[in-house]
Parts: C-alpha cells; structure tokens; sequence
C-alpha cells in the first residue's frame, strides 16, 4: 500500500493545492503524519486512511492507487 498511497496522497494533495499543514488540520493530524505518509515512511490505520478519503471524497482503494 505504501508507495502507491503515498503518491496518490501527494498527488491529490497538490491538485487541491493545500499545503500538508492544511490537510493535517483539515483530517486531524499533524503535518509530520502527512508528511511521512507522503514519504512513504509510514502507513495511516484505517481510521486515519478512511478520513483522508472522506476529505478528498474518493474510496480508500482510490486513495491506494488502485482503480
């Protein structure tokens, strides 16, 4: 799940052009999360992953990079 997910994160994170702060606030976590997610450095729970598809309105297999 990492390197995809965490491409997809970035990708839809700069298509909405939000800043990881941003997204942090906005999902309720920090911008370290986001970052390492980004990074590929860690993966969210599923709680933490369902929220970040919630925000960007899409399903977590989206959010995986699957389609």
């Amino acid at each position: 799940m990492s390197s995809g997910f965490s491409r997809r994160l970035t990708e839809l994170r700069e298509r909405r052009r939000i800043s990881r702060k941003a997204l942090a606030e906005l999902c309720g976590l920090s911008k370290n999360a986001v970052a390492r997610y980004e990074r590929g450095e860690r993966v969210p729970d599923i709680h933490t992953a369902r929220a970040l598809a919630d925000f960007f309105q899409i399903t977590l297999d989206e959010l995986c990079g699957e389609k």
